[in-house]
């Protein structure tokens, strides 16, 4: 199980440096780049054993606030075209928000449920 999970944070590591660098073209690029880049660095800190729970469930309570921050008004799906362009944004910026908050919080509780089983 200890593999699995070392496995899974360098694997969402990876996804995340990828998430990052699709965001060339965004209107707010700089935002986005920091927020998956930070995901990224969390998952591979995780993987390596560098990070306590504190950070992982801080930061996964600020993405879960995020996607409440971020979803649009009127949730018109996934793909351009499909609705309003704004909306259309936001809900992906939201859903990759919920994405990280998921993440994190799995990584945040394995990390509690080791360190309190070698107590």
């Amino acid at each position: 199980m200890k593999q699995l999970f070392r496995i899974l944070g360098f694997l969402f590591a990876v996804l995340f440096v990828v998430a990052a660098a699709l965001q060339y073209n965004d209107p707010d690029t700089f935002i986005w780049v920091v927020v998956w880049s930070m995901a990224a660095l969390f998952s591979l800190a995780f993987a390596l054993n560098k990070i306590s729970f504190t950070p992982l469930l801080f930061s996964s309570i600020m993405a879960f606030g995020g996607f409440f921050y971020c979803y649009p008004e009127k949730f018109e799906g996934f793909e351009i075209g499909a609705g309003d362009i704004k909306n259309v944004e936001e809900g992906r910026e939201a859903f990759g928000l919920l994405i990280i908050a998921i993440v994190l919080f799995s990584f945040a509780i394995r990390t509690y449920l080791t360190k309190r089983s070698k107590i």
